[in-house]
């Protein structure tokens, strides 16, 4: 696991365009252009910051994966200081290998080398290995965002 350096950049382009259209839950759907869009404005968002963190995962000589950590990024409700994970892809040749959890454990070491009281993410309800993972590392749920489709064939 490492910070990642210039030459990565290309790396969590492509790996975050590969995998974005993944992070949509069933019940937003979306085309893949909408979900890369969104994929473009959070790196572009997280750039601009000065406390992201991208960690790098290498397995067996190559990048496996990435993650994206924002260590200067208050808790909305509390304002209270966290470190807060906004993206993490693994490369589909690589998944059931360790490295998420090498990713998220290294995201927490972090937190905790900048002295940050909580670290936290969001994640697909229906995405339920992210899940199982998350909980395995005893991140707890917090806050639920519900949704409702208001689309056709729906009761006004």
């Amino acid at each position: 696991m490492r910070i990642a350096r210039d030459d990565d950049q290309r790396f969590v382009e492509a790996l975050g365009l590969q995998t974005a259209l993944q992070t949509v839950s069933s019940v937003r759907a979306t085309s893949k252009e909408v979900a890369d869009q969104a994929f473009r404005r959070l790196v572009s968002y997280c750039k601009e910051r000065s406390g992201t963190v991208i960690l790098i995962a290498e397995r067996n000589t190559h990048r496996a994966g990435f993650l994206i950590l924002l260590t200067d990024m208050p808790d909305d409700i509390t304002h209270g200081p966290q470190a807060f994970v906004a993206y993490i892809a693994v490369s589909e040749n690589d998944r059931g290998h360790g490295v998420g959890r090498a990713l998220v454990q290294s995201a927490i070491a972090e937190g905790h080398r900048r002295n940050l009281p909580h670290i936290s993410l969001m994640v697909s309800a229906d995405n339920d290995a992210a899940r199982a993972l998350y909980e395995s590392e005893l991140f707890q749920a917090e806050r639920i965002l519900m949704c409702r489709s208001l689309g056709e064939g729906n009761p006004a």
